[in-house]
């Protein structure tokens, strides 16, 4: 079953939630969020990345700077843009893009379930991003920004959600400079929250979306929490981590593309030459291609654009890590013909979200790379089914728009 908890969120007031809001921690630089946050002392990125407030701080890992994050959030408290809600509720969070919506729940999961894989995973996650978070949850003793996690759709749930909407106004709404709508609606009705619990209840499993570092670094905390409260009940806060939890059919997965700084040594006649004997090359001309299917790429090299359509006789249907496309473009292509053995840390190759556009890649290329890679987006029944299996997916795998945002609630632990 899945576990969804209300809680007590601290949030913005009202008349400030448009400012405190911002983008995740991971998704900037330090010098792009500086720049964000420029002459906005309530954005929550004084929070989430507190180290652009110590500018004389070159470590973003130094212990300054995740006291800073907990005074912030202090500072905050006390000067009223921030506040804690009285009683323990679920929340309706909304997001618009582009005219779709996606429309979800702010509740608190379990880290019983995180660790028994009732909640399921797709990645792994780095040690040192872990540290970071969970410094940084520790420090300011909350969950700062939510887990992205998603279900099978259920009607019911899906009912209730829609007739609260429809029946009450938000507590906020409003849309931020690039372009994405937000709203939250309060669930006050105590016999709704049980209602929702208990549909809940009945999920047989919740996927992790976005987040596994965030994830993984609460359910870190919450154990060390634990070791330090040896009389714990399993109600205490810490054994819980904020999550805004969205129906699979509501999702979308962008494509993840690829660019690589040089032909590893090859000429363009043979770099084509190599590649053409796992995939059939089209020469397509100046404009963009978007690829159109599974197994199809997309490739800009000088100045135009190729499709590139896998040979039937190297897809391996039975493999559901080895046919999805990211793999396919590894596995054939990526390390046989330009050399990236390890794509989470070779130098040689960068990662693109599809929501930045094809205009990117040739950027790219046209700057400081030889030939981009443009992929047909991961399912979101490909995510299903890997973590079903306990097994994760390549680097780089998934980009889902809109990101959280962040601010908008917190949870104390």
């Amino acid at each position: 079953m899945a576990i969804v908890k209300p809680f007590r969120a601290i949030r913005p007031k009202k008349e400030y939630a448009e400012q405190v809001i911002s983008l995740p921690y991971d998704v900037m630089s330090k010098e792009e969020a500086s720049k964000m946050a420029e002459g906005n002392p309530y954005s929550f990125l004084h929070i989430c990345r507190s180290e652009i407030d110590l500018p004389h701080i070159e470590d973003p890992y130094s212990n300054q700077v995740y006291s800073k994050a907990r005074k912030n959030i202090e500072n905050l408290l006390a000067n009223e843009i921030l506040f804690q809600d009285e009683n323990s509720y679920l929340y309706i969070y909304r997001q618009t893009m582009d005219g779709r919506t996606q429309t979800g729940i702010v509740g608190c999961a379990s880290i019983d379930e995180y660790l028994n894989n009732t909640i399921k995973k797709h990645e792994f996650t780095r040690v040192e991003k872990e540290q970071d978070r969970i410094r940084h949850f520790d420090r300011c003793n909350m969950n700062t920004e939510p887990v992205f996690l998603t279900y099978r759709n259920d009607k019911r749930l899906q009912t209730i959600i829609e007739d609260w909407v429809r029946h009450n106004e938000p507590e906020y709404n409003f849309t931020t400079k690039d372009g994405i709508g937000h709203a939250l609606w309060i669930i006050t009705d105590e016999s709704v929250i049980e209602s929702l619990t208990n549909l809940f209840k009945e999920i047989e499993t919740m996927y992790i979306a976005d987040g596994h570092h965030r994830s993984a670094s609460a359910v870190k905390v919450g154990q060390k929490r634990r070791d330090e409260h040896t009389g714990y009940t399993g109600e205490e806060e810490f054994n819980f981590f904020m999550a805004v939890i969205f129906p699979d059919s509501e999702l979308k997965i962008f494509d993840y593309n690829r660019v690589v700084k040089d032909l590893n040594g090859l000429s363009k006649e043979a770099f084509l030459e190599k590649i053409s004997e796992k995939f059939e090359i089209e020469q397509l001309g100046t404009d963009p291609y978007i690829p159109e299917a599974k197994h199809i790429f997309g490739m800009y090299l000088e100045d135009s654009w190729y499709r590139l359509s896998t040979k039937p006789e190297i897809i391996n249907e039975e493999d559901v890590i080895k046919s999805l496309d990211v793999s396919i473009l590894q596995d054939h292509l990526l390390q046989p013909v330009l050399g990236i053995e390890e794509p989470r840390t070779d130098k040689r190759i960068d990662f693109v979200g599809g929501i930045r556009g094809l205009k990117e890649l040739e950027r790219r290329v046209k700057n400081d790379m030889a030939v981009a890679f443009a992929l047909y987006p991961v399912s979101i029944s490909d995510l299903f089914e890997v973590s079903d299996k306990g097994m994760v997916m390549p680097p780089k795998s998934t980009w889902f728009e809109p990101k959280l945002g962040s601010g908008l609630f917190m949870h104390e632990l």
